[in-house]
C-alpha cells in the first residue's frame, strides 16, 4: 500500500526528485514480487516435497513390519529416546532385553526400550522392524508427512519474500548513499564561499 501511495504522492509534485519516484517503483515491484512469486514458490516446494514424502511413506510402510516382543528381563541404565518423532515427554520408557520374531522368520533378541511403566518377564509389546528384524523406528504416516510438506512450502514462501524484500532494501540503500554523495559533493562545492563578507558580489 505504501508503494502506491508513495506513487501518487509523487506523482506530480515539483519537490519530487529522480530518486523518490524510483524508490516508490522498487517498492511497487517488490510488493508485486511477494505477492505473485512467494504463493508461487511456496505451491511448487511444498508439492515437491509432498511427493517425496509420500514416496518415504510408501517405502517405509513397505519396508517396516509391528512384531510383538516378549519382555525376557529389564535392563538398567539410563532411558534413551529411540523414535522422537511418536513420543511425548509423558512417556515412560523402560529399557528391556527382548526376544522377537523377525518377518523372514528368524529369531532375534537385543536391547529395546518399551513403553511400559513396569515390565516383567512375559510381557508382550509391539516393536517395529526392518525385513530382517532389525529394530527400527515407526514408518512415517502420511497426515506426518503431508503436515511437513505443508511446513516446508510455507517456510519456502517465507524465505523468497525475505529474499525479495532484502534485494528491494539494497538497491535503496545504495540509492540513498549515491543521494548523500551527491549532496556531500554540493557542499563541498557551495562551503567555501559560505560566511564569507561580499560573497556574491
Amino acid at each position: 500500500m505504501r508503494a502506491i501511495s508513495g506513487l501518487w504522492r509523487w506523482r506530480g509534485n515539483p519537490l519530487r526528485r529522480a530518486t523518490d519516484l524510483a524508490e516508490a517503483w522498487v517498492a511497487l515491484a517488490t510488493l508485486v514480487l511477494i505477492a505473485a512469486a512467494a504463493p508461487v514458490v511456496g505451491a511448487l516446494t511444498g508439492a515437491a516435497a509432498e511427493d517425496s514424502l509420500q514416496r518415504a511413506v510408501r517405502e517405509q510402510q513397505h519396508s517396516r513390519h509391528l512384531v510383538t516382543a516378549t519382555v525376557l528381563r529389564r535392563l538398567g541404565g539410563a532411558p534413551m529416546e529411540n523414535d522422537p518423532d511418536t513420543s511425548s515427554a509423558r512417556d515412560v520408557h523402560s529399557r528391556v532385553l527382548a526376544d522377537w520374531t523377525a518377518p523372514d522368520g528368524t529369531r532375534r533378541h537385543g536391547a529395546t526400550l518399551v513403553d511400559l511403566k513396569s515390565p516383567h518377564h512375559g510381557d508382550h509389546f509391539g516393536l517395529w522392524t526392518d525385513t530382517h528384524g532389525r529394530i527400527s523406528t515407526r514408518p512415517l504416516d502420511s497426515p506426518t508427512a503431508t503436515t511437513h510438506a505443508v511446513l516446508a512450502g510455507v517456510g519456502a514462501a517465507l524465505l523468497s519474500a525475505g529474499l525479495v524484500d532484502s534485494g528491494r532494501r539494497l538497491i535503496v540503500w545504495r540509492m540513498v548513499r549515491r543521494r548523500y554523495a551527491r549532496w556531500d559533493q554540493a557542499w563541498d562545492r557551495a562551503g567555501p564561499d559560505w560566511g564569507k563578507a561580499g560573497t556574491g558580489s
